[in-house]
């Protein structure tokens, strides 16, 4: 196991040029890594675009509708 004494800038000194550039790349990616924030919660972009069927069709009619196209596309699509 190493030692997590010295600085960090010391113990990159003593790598050769190849093994310093791959660790200064390392360095970087856990920079960017660092400053990513967490993902924006989820959001629909068709959210309420079809408010207007709600007026005619419940949801028990779009899930009986769902399944039909469902059944539809394995009969066309078989390997699905």
């Amino acid at each position: 196991m190493s030692s997590y004494s010295g600085s960090v800038e010391d113990k990159i000194r003593m790598l050769p040029p190849d093994l310093r550039e791959e660790a200064m790349h390392y360095i970087d990616e856990l920079v960017k890594r660092s400053k990513r924030t967490s993902p924006a919660s989820f959001r629909c972009v068709a959210e309420g675009t079809l408010a207007e069927l709600g007026t005619r069709y419940s949801s028990l009619d779009l899930q009986h509708k769902a399944m039909e196209w469902r059944e539809l596309r394995s009969r066309v699509r078989p390997d699905r």
